[in-house]
């Protein structure tokens, strides 16, 4: 695109003269933003201490020195690292009045004082600067946003510059929000070095979860076979023991989704109002519940990749090779037990549904398709399927156990196996459900979530929600 054919068009129909935008720093982000503000009509000039070596810059734009391409835009991009900022001093006169646009980032936390936007704020005082950008990569600019972060965040102290980065964000196709001032720049810059924050409760959880019920099983199993038969089935580690943890931490972390919610539905009864702050613990936990519900997913997912190993396992053909072998030799026939059937069936048709349930939570919780949804249906699907899908995996559970928790030999150093611990959790939030569905009761939450208070109920500040006097003179 070449940028003397690029012309504006308002909405009567007159041509224009587009409107330029400085960049200084001809770096990854720098070209990749000069290429995208080419393409939405943008006239783009470089900033650079040596405009004749930028030899890879798009077609269409031009490049000067600093001083010189300063001059040509009200806008600036300051597209370099703070350890480079010493040049813009020795600027300040040209870019008086100017609105410098800080992209920058840094390797750590901490590594300074005040931000990098309050720093250059420092350096070249008459200028307004304006921290945004920060949180978007050269490849975002790159592919257009439809593969990666389209939301740009915005602070500055001017609302007019503030909005003039607004309208360049919103024309590259990003959506832009404000965050406030100058002083929330160094919230913004530690933005890009956080590690997937809302994903470190869950991934504790679920490793946490793996580790203890993979050595309760391995206790129970192998190392009690070795120590009273003198059995070496180490092997079983690999395959069975996998998939007793797997499908185990994959229920419990199913079940850590609904309890927040049953929880917050009985302090609400607790409190008579929905205006008081649930705990930290219970927000942080809430907030987290889209990433345990999608760890529980990969769970159950690694459970049904496993269990369709187990036919050409080499155990299990040995196993059923010695047994059809000794039916033979000992002249015995293998009766049909049609109570065996029913109880084999509705375990598999339970764990079926509740896995093809479970991988339609996990589809809708994508934001390309709950984007697509209204509260109502997105309420539906992670709500009430989403408890029925919790109900299907409990009753696949208890099918998979049976009758063996009433057989002494089940409990092996007077330990419960394994499958029951995982039905502790589901029942109590399939039970907590239960009583907070009941007409009585759901009634009274109901109320409640619509902004009915109980009178004479204390507040969150301690005074008398009815008379609004102090309880204590």
């Amino acid at each position: 695109m070449n940028s003397d054919s690029v012309a504006m068009t308002d909405l009567s129909g007159k041509m224009h003269k587009p409107e330029t935008v400085c960049i200084f720093g001809t770096g990854d982000f720098g070209r990749s933003l000069g290429l995208r503000l080419l393409q939405s009509g943008y006239s783009v000039v470089y900033g650079s201490r040596a405009p004749k070596n930028s030899l890879l810059l798009p077609k269409g734009s031009k490049v000067m020195t600093h001083a010189a391409a300063a001059c040509d835009a009200h806008v600036v991009f300051v597209a370099v690292h703070r350890e480079h900022y010493g040049f813009l001093s020795s600027l300040a006169s040209d870019l008086e009045g100017k609105v410098l646009v800080d992209v920058s980032n840094n390797l750590k936390r901490g590594l300074y004082p005040e931000s990098n936007a309050e720093y250059l704020s420092r350096l070249v005082p008459g200028a307004t600067v304006v921290k945004a950008f920060n949180t978007i990569s050269a490849w975002a600019l790159q592919s257009g946003g439809l593969d990666a972060n389209r939301q740009v965040l915005i602070c500055g102290d001017c609302a007019d510059a503030k909005q003039q980065v607004v309208d360049i964000a919103q024309s590259l196709g990003f959506t832009a929000l404000d965050r406030g001032s100058l002083r929330a720049a160094a919230e913004l810059e530690d933005l890009p070095l956080q590690l997937f924050p809302l994903w470190r409760l869950p991934l504790n959880i679920a490793i946490c979860l793996t580790a203890f019920i993979f050595f309760y099983a391995l206790t129970r199993d192998v190392i009690y076979e070795r120590v009273t038969n003198g059995k070496d089935i180490a092997f079983r580690i690999m395959i069975s023991l996998a998939n007793k943890a797997f499908p185990i931490v994959s229920l419990v972390m199913l079940s850590l989704c609904y309890l927040p919610g049953a929880l917050a539905g009985f302090l609400q009864l607790y409190n008579g109002t929905k205006y008081r702050r649930f705990p930290d613990w219970l927000d942080r936990w809430m907030l987290c519940r889209k990433q345990l519900g999608l760890l529980a997913l990969a769970f159950g997912f690694l459970h049904v990749l496993y269990t369709l190993v187990i036919p050409i396992r080499y155990y299990v053909r040995y196993r059923i090779n010695v047994y059809t072998i000794s039916l033979v030799k000992d002249n015995n026939t293998y009766e049909f037990d049609n109570t065996a059937a029913w109880r084999y069936d509705s375990y598999y048709s339970m764990g079926i549904l509740g896995f093809g349930l479970f991988v339609l939570l996990g589809i809708t919780s994508l934001p390309s398709v709950s984007n697509s949804l209204n509260w109502r249906e997105f309420c539906f699907v992670q709500s009430k399927l989403g408890y029925i899908t919790l109900l299907l995996c409990t009753a696949h559970t208890f099918l998979y156990g049976w009758d063996r928790f009433l057989k002494p030999a089940s409990y092996r150093w007077w330990m419960p196996p394994a499958y029951m611990l995982s039905l502790v959790v589901p029942c109590v939030v399939l039970i907590l459900k239960l009583i907070l569905i009941t007409p009585c009761v759901d009634r009274n939450v109901t109320r409640i979530r619509q902004g009915w208070e109980r009178q004479g109920k204390i507040s969150a500040n301690g005074r008398d929600t009815k008379t609004n006097h102090p309880l204590i003179a």
